[in-house]
């Protein structure tokens, strides 16, 4: 950690004794940076610290500090101001309290930072706080003085460092009451039970396989436009996504789609749907089987290919007792059915053309 610039030096108060140490920050930003620049040109856009007054731009070394007062007067306070405030945790972080980890609540962390053993002369000490912190379960809650203000710390170990987590104060911290939802809502078993089921099926995640999606999608980004090529799409999204109208079924969903991403049977059959103008095996074995119609109706694809074929239509008989109409140019069709329709034909066929045969009544 010696290639690690410290923030700030000083020492810890433990009792009556004082531990030399360096300030490191525990964490980094990897967030991607832009610049911001002049749309026509794309010339960058920069900031000028210039003085009101004299209209004109001053150097960091011209820089200092001040408060507004309410009325707009500037009060100059220096950083020899600063540090001689008559403050115990200037250049000490000066432990409290024990206390045990889960009273902290994780809504007060801040920052994180490592505090490093400042010479050999700490490094015994120093080791003395951490292995007494291992063993007593505990962290420690200081307080020290960093970039002007007075802070709240928590002390605790991690490997074999002592790390420290900056705390905002409890005043700091909004009640939730307005956040929370209407308390007329109530939850039926029924739900709490799938989602504990759903709760168990996903299971616990190891925090070093998690990475930002969204930071890799912005360098792909960035490489595909420096090298001319066309910038990635958006993933296409689900459908029916971004609304949930039946929680109980958005519960089930979820449980069957996290088992099947771990490789679980759901138990529950597939459903097949056939795909429309197809038929499955069993429909076209069941379309072969089925039997004909009598009476010399036609199905519509055989009349379909009969007309297709020929050219001609046919009439149908609407009556078993309606006489046939002879003609010398009609021909005997394939659709006969009966023997009766052949006879009729005959005897029409032998009768002179102009005479036509009274129909007898039946005597009453």
């Amino acid at each position: 950690m010696l290639h690690v610039r410290s923030i700030w030096n000083g020492a810890i108060s433990f009792g009556l004794v004082s531990i030399p140490i360096k300030l490191v920050n525990a964490t980094e930003s990897h967030s991607v940076s832009f610049r911001q620049i002049h749309l026509d040109d794309g010339g960058r856009i920069r900031y000028r610290k210039v003085c009101e007054l004299e209209e004109r731009e001053v150097s960091n070394q011209e820089i200092g500090k001040a408060y507004e007062d309410a009325d707009g007067t500037m009060i100059p306070i220096t950083d020899e101001d600063l540090a001689s405030l008559p403050i115990p945790t200037a250049k000490t972080i000066e432990i409290v309290a024990f206390v045990p980890a889960e009273r902290i609540d994780p809504l007060q962390m801040d920052t994180a930072y490592y505090l490093s053993a400042n010479g050999v002369p700490a490094a015994k000490p120093y080791t003395l706080l951490r292995e007494a912190l291992k063993r007593s379960n505990k962290v420690a809650i200081a307080k020290f003085a960093l970039r002007g203000r007075e802070r709240l710390g928590m002390l605790r170990v991690v490997d074999d460092v002592i790390a420290m987590h900056g705390l905002l104060w409890p005043d700091e911290i909004r009640a939730a009451d307005e956040v929370a939802p209407d308390s007329s809502v109530t939850v039926r078993e029924q739900e709490l039970d799938l989602a504990d089921a759903l709760m168990d099926t996903l299971g616990e995640v190891d925090l070093e396989d998690l990475h930002d999606d969204y930071r890799e999608a912005v360098e792909e980004l960035i490489a595909a436009k420096a090298s001319g090529e066309e910038a990635p799409g958006p993933p296409a999204r689900e459908k029916g996504g971004g609304k949930v109208l039946d929680l109980m079924a958005a519960l089930e969903k979820s449980v069957r789609a996290a088992k099947e991403s771990r490789g679980e049977e759901t138990g529950e059959a597939a459903e097949v749907t056939p795909l429309p103008g197809r038929r499955t095996s069993g429909a076209r074995k069941s379309a072969r089987t089925a039997p004909k119609e009598v009476g010399g109706k036609k199905s519509t694809s055989a009349a379909k290919k009969t007309a297709a074929a020929k050219k001609t239509t046919s009439k149908k008989s609407t009556s078993k007792k309606s006489t046939a109409k002879t003609t010398t140019k009609q021909t005997a069709t394939k659709q006969s059915t009966t023997k009766q329709a052949a006879a009729k034909k005959t005897a029409a066929k032998k009768t002179p053309p102009k005479k036509t045969t009274p129909r007898k009544r039946a005597s009453a």
